[in-house]
């Protein structure tokens, strides 16, 4: 079930907000402790081309492809078979954010921005209700800005399923790619879950020499593998 992000509360430029990002952050969905891994059938396709193949992730996260024989597809494959599982992990709110602070900036139609400081200094987030609706965090050298536009509800938090992504350099603000819409789909793999990811959709716009492009996951025939 896929849900609009709820109506922004009311919260003073400058407030505390640590409260109510945590309560957003520990509002998204993640995989219990244990949990033990996954396979199926991977399907890509990208302008009227098809590959299929197997994959299993196992309790490391690590993806392990089979019967994929392109290796830029192979690699695109389980890199998004990775973006989705590092970002099932469950960690403490406190073990990931304990050195930042967290204060009420602007209110718009996304949300609520947080503005934080401490450790993570220059990042910045939105938040609508329990969701965090925008983030904007440096990465290695880059600003990546994603925003979430709706979401799934599992019963035990929330999963991105519409958002964009966009680069940029944190020194010019210029653009490092076109943007990227993505469309994902999540099932539970058995009644009550865990949920994974289905399908993953990406259209990207053009950038320079760049075209722009579409792109399509899915995965089938899903089981655990403990």
């Amino acid at each position: 079930m896929t849900v609009a992000a709820p109506v922004a509360s009311i919260h003073a430029p400058g407030s505390d907000l640590r409260a109510a990002f945590r309560a957003a952050y520990e509002n998204r969905y993640t995989w219990e402790p244990g949990f033990g891994g996954y396979g199926g059938r991977c399907v890509w396709e990208q302008d009227g081309q098809r590959v299929e193949g197997t994959f299993q992730v196992g309790a490391d996260l690590k993806a392990q492809l089979e019967g994929i024989e392109d290796e830029s597809v192979k690699k695109a494959v389980a890199s998004q078979l990775w973006e989705v599982a590092i970002h099932r992990v469950r960690r403490g709110f406190e073990q990931t954010h304990g050195e930042n602070t967290f204060s009420a900036g602007d209110t718009d139609a996304v949300g609520v921005e947080v503005i934080v400081g401490g450790k993570n200094t220059g990042d910045r987030y939105r938040i609508k209700g329990d969701v965090v609706t925008m983030v904007h965090r440096h990465i290695h050298g880059t600003v990546v800005t994603i925003f979430t536009e709706s979401t799934t509800d599992t019963g035990s938090g929330y999963l991105s399923h519409q958002y964009t992504s966009q680069y940029n350099d944190p020194a010019t603000g210029d653009s490092k790619g076109g943007l990227s819409r993505f469309t994902d789909t999540f099932v539970p793999l058995v009644e009550g879950g865990p949920w994974v990811l289905a399908q993953r959709q990406v259209d990207t716009e053009a950038f320079g020499d760049t075209p722009a492009g579409s792109q399509v996951f899915r995965f089938e025939a899903l089981v655990p593998l403990a």
